[in-house]
C-alpha cells in the first residue's frame, strides 16, 4: 500500500512524501533539509517536480547529489534528469502515472496523476489549491481556466495534493464569493478545527473542490452574479468570469 504524507517546509509549503516498502519519492522539494530529516536512514528513490519556482525546486540539487536519484519534471528545469510532457505515462512505485500539462501559474506547469489500487492521487503543485488556484505569473486567464477545467473533469473521488497550506485564506475568499453556500461554510468549520490542531487540511478531492472552489464554479449563477458585480460584463464568458475572480482574489 502506498502512503502519502506532507513534509512541511518554509511557512506554508508541503513537500509530498510518497512511500511504499523501501521506495521513497518526494514531490516539489523546495528545501532539502525537511526531506532529509523525514527520510532519516532511508534513501530517496526519486524526485517529482511540477514547475520551476524556487519554493518547489530549491532542494533538488542537494537531494539529487546526496541520493543519486532521478529528477522527473518539465524540461525547463535544469536539474531535471528525465523531462516529461503532457500525456507521458510513467511507472512510479509500481503505479501508472500520467503527466498532465496545466499551464497558467507558470507556462511549464505539469501535474502527476497516480493510479493506485486505493484510487487516484493528483499532485498538482500550484495550479489547483484547496478552495483556490494559483496566481497567473506567466500564463493567461484562458490557459489557467482550461487547466482547471481539465482537472475538474477527473473522477470526483480523485484526491488532490496541492503544494501550499492556503485553505483557510482561500475559503475566506470563497465565502465572500458565495456567502450562502453551505458546503463552503461547513468546510470552513472543518478547516478551522484541523488548523487549531496543527494538522494539514489536505488532501482535498475533486468533488469537494467542485462544491466549494469558486474557480471551478464560474458557470454557477451566484458566482457569475458576484463577478458581474465586480465588473465583469453581463454576457461574460466563463473565462472572463474566471479572470474577474482571479483579479479580485489578488487583492482580497
Amino acid at each position: 500500500m502506498i502512503t502519502i504524507s506532507p513534509i512541511p517546509a518554509f511557512n506554508d509549503n508541503y513537500i509530498w512524501h510518497i512511500e511504499q516498502g523501501s521506495e521513497h519519492w518526494v514531490v516539489d522539494p523546495g528545501d532539502a533539509r525537511p526531506a532529509i530529516e523525514t527520510l532519516g536512514s532511508r534513501t530517496l528513490t526519486g524526485i517529482l517536480v511540477t514547475h520551476h519556482h524556487f519554493d518547489h525546486t530549491g532542494g533538488i540539487a542537494e537531494l539529487a547529489e546526496r541520493y543519486r536519484c532521478p529528477v522527473i519534471g518539465p524540461e525547463s528545469i535544469e536539474l531535471v534528469t528525465q523531462p516529461v510532457k503532457d500525456g507521458d505515462r510513467l511507472t512510479v512505485l509500481g503505479c501508472e502515472t500520467t503527466v498532465m500539462a496545466v499551464p497558467g501559474h507558470t507556462l511549464d506547469h505539469i501535474a502527476f496523476l497516480f493510479r493506485t489500487p486505493e484510487g487516484l492521487h493528483l499532485f498538482c503543485g500550484d495550479t489547483l489549491f484547496a478552495a483556490g488556484c494559483g496566481r497567473l505569473f506567466e500564463g493567461s486567464p484562458e490557459q489557467m481556466y482550461t487547466s482547471l477545467e481539465t482537472l475538474r473533469q477527473l473522477p470526483a473521488e480523485t484526491l488532490v495534493y496541492c503544494a501550499h497550506e492556503y485553505t483557510q485564506a482561500n475559503l475566506a475568499f470563497a465565502a465572500a464569493v458565495e456567502p450562502e453556500n453551505p458546503a463552503i461554510q461547513h468546510r470552513q468549520e472543518e478547516t478551522k478545527v484541523l488548523r487549531a490542531q496543527k494538522k494539514a487540511t489536505l488532501p482535498s478531492n475533486i468533488q469537494l473542490e467542485i462544491e466549494t472552489n469558486p474557480f471551478l464554479r464560474c458557470n454557477t449563477a451566484d458566482v457569475r452574479a458576484q463577478a458581474i458585480r465586480r465588473g465583469a460584463a453581463e454576457q461574460a464568458s466563463a473565462v472572463e468570469i474566471f479572470a474577474t475572480l482571479r483579479q479580485w482574489k489578488d487583492t482580497f
